[in-house]
């Protein structure tokens, strides 16, 4: 049984070590092509017909905003139109058709489509909105985004390229300094777009339109096969169908669009829930279609490790929860430096890579890491303990359950401060597992130090902590929902279609 358990424990991390080697990978070709700048093959002389897509459910607190700041756009109003895809079902929709009928007696050609069945939720929305789009580009922004009025002149020329089907823009945030929740998410995400989607863009790998704040030529959305709503990340899988026909894609990393990110932990890990079932789902439906086709050895291997990057969560609960404490146990009566020596330069390998993948990217923006590496530690406990939270998402997309796009609530208010009264979500039991498992790891702490098992004190102190951050911010957010009487969403908006 010991020889079992340190070959289980041993082999999982074997495997993290090579996702962190992975991610030494992406930013070294970050740091070797990710930075050319990209410029348009050339300029129209006419400028085409574009068709911006506003896919809005129960955003009463945005839904002004994000109208106001598209018709503020720069273009000409006889080659734009606005379509406000509305599936809400509360008095966002009042609001969304006022805003649209008041500027449609202003001359500009937007439309209000309302929807009262949600099939397909946000892709279903996009899918019915190209019935009537007249564009030959669509240009897509969520309702938390502000577009800058200047971004379609910014993008549109990159176009002239026939082969070009989708530009993508970086998203910024308009509340990162809010809370170090806000600042670790802002990280997070600047890692994906300029190291993740700036190293495979210049390298001529495959990346993904992430939903919102980029533009597509409309026959490549058609060539691909169109929006599809059998996955949760509807944006990945056509992303992938959308490539694997030939078209190339391009990341902007110059081109910014501010956004709102979610400011309590419980709106954050339903957001973390979606994209990583829904990656896994596209995994299971996509990645076959690429390993059988005949593209470079290159593209499929990075393929691989873009959409099983989820798994890694699965492998870390697993380890925790069944391999770590045991095998630190069962070596007690080995000296503190050999635990160290043998299990210090995996662990290193995993935390080194995390730390390195996302201070490069804060580095490539802020031409500096000053103020950033102090988030390092909330960065390490958010990465361990949403492993609660993303393992369920996984198991849930590998056993085929269905559920349904719960969209992410956002305050509207231009810092992400939690109003008085707002929507939230359901409330759930997960936080209460999250601080059970840092209780096991305090307890896991306690016996290692009774045993003098002192090398193996480090390493469940991060778990400790992760687990512990995670799952006493979610109840502290549940609470302070419920005393606040926010509005929660309804249960028959978030049953699957």
């Amino acid at each position: 049984m010991t020889f079992w358990i340190l070959v289980c424990y041993f082999s999982i991390l074997g495997v993290l070590c090579i996702y962190g080697g992975h991610r030494l990978h992406i930013t070294r070709l970050f740091k070797k092509n990710g930075r050319v700048k990209h410029q348009p093959a050339n300029r129209f002389q006419e400028l085409p017909r574009i068709t911006i897509q506003l896919p809005v459910f129960n955003e009463k607190y945005v839904v002004h905003r994000i109208i106001d700041a598209t018709i503020a756009i720069n273009y000409p109003k006889d080659r734009l139109q606005i379509q406000v895809l509305d599936d809400s079902t509360d008095e966002t929709v009042e609001l969304s058709r006022e805003r649209v009928e008041h500027y449609r007696e202003l001359g500009h050609d937007i439309v209000h489509i309302h929807r009262t069945d949600r099939t397909g939720y946000k892709a279903g929305a996009l899918e019915h909105g190209m019935e009537s789009a007249t564009g030959q580009f669509i240009a897509i922004f969520d309702a938390d985004f502000i577009p800058d009025p200047e971004i379609l002149h910014k993008t549109i020329h990159y176009f002239t390229d026939e082969q070009v089907g989708m530009v993508q823009t970086r998203w910024e945030h308009l509340n990162r300094h809010t809370s170090t929740l806000t600042e670790v998410q802002a990280m997070m995400l600047d890692a994906h777009f300029v190291v993740e989607h700036g190293g495979r863009c210049a390298s001529g790998l495959f990346f993904n339109f992430n939903g919102t704040a980029g533009i597509w030529r409309r026959t490549t959305i058609d060539d691909a096969g169109g929006w599809e709503h059998d996955t949760l990340t509807e944006d990945l899988d056509l992303s992938y169908r959308a490539q694997m026909k030939g078209w190339r894609f391009l990341f902007i990393q110059d081109i910014v669009c501010p956004s709102e990110l979610p400011v309590d932990m419980k709106a954050f890990k339903s957001q973390q829930h979606r994209w990583a079932k829904g990656s896994i789902e596209v995994m299971l439906k996509v990645l076959p279609r690429v390993l059988r086709s005949k593209l470079p050895l290159k593209v499929k291997v990075e393929a691989i490790f873009h959409l099983t990057g989820n798994l890694a969560y699965l492998l870390m609960i697993i380890n925790s929860i069944f391999f770590v404490i045991p095998s630190m146990m069962l070596r007690y009566e080995q000296p503190w430096w050999r635990v160290l020596l043998i299990d210090g330069p995996l662990f290193l390998m995993a935390s080194v890579s995390f730390v390195y993948f996302y201070l490069s990217a804060q580095s490539a923006i802020f031409k500096s890491v000053k103020g950033k590496k102090r988030f390092i530690p909330a960065l390490m406990a958010i990465g361990i303990g949403l492993g609660v939270n993303n393992t369920r998402a996984v198991l849930e997309a590998l056993f085929r359950h269905k559920t349904a796009f719960i969209r992410t609530p956002k305050s509207g208010d231009g810092h992400g401060v939690a109003r008085k009264k707002s929507y939230r979500l359901p409330a759930s039991g997960w936080g209460y597992l999250e601080i059970a498992l840092g209780f096991l790891y305090t307890c896991a702490i306690i016996g290692a130090i009774y045993l003098g098992n002192w090398g193996s004190i480090p390493f469940l102190v991060l778990f400790q902590n992760g687990f512990y951050f995670i799952g006493w911010l979610t109840i502290l957010d549940e609470k302070k929902g419920q005393n606040r009487n926010d509005q929660t969403l309804n249960e028959e908006d978030l049953e699957p279609a």
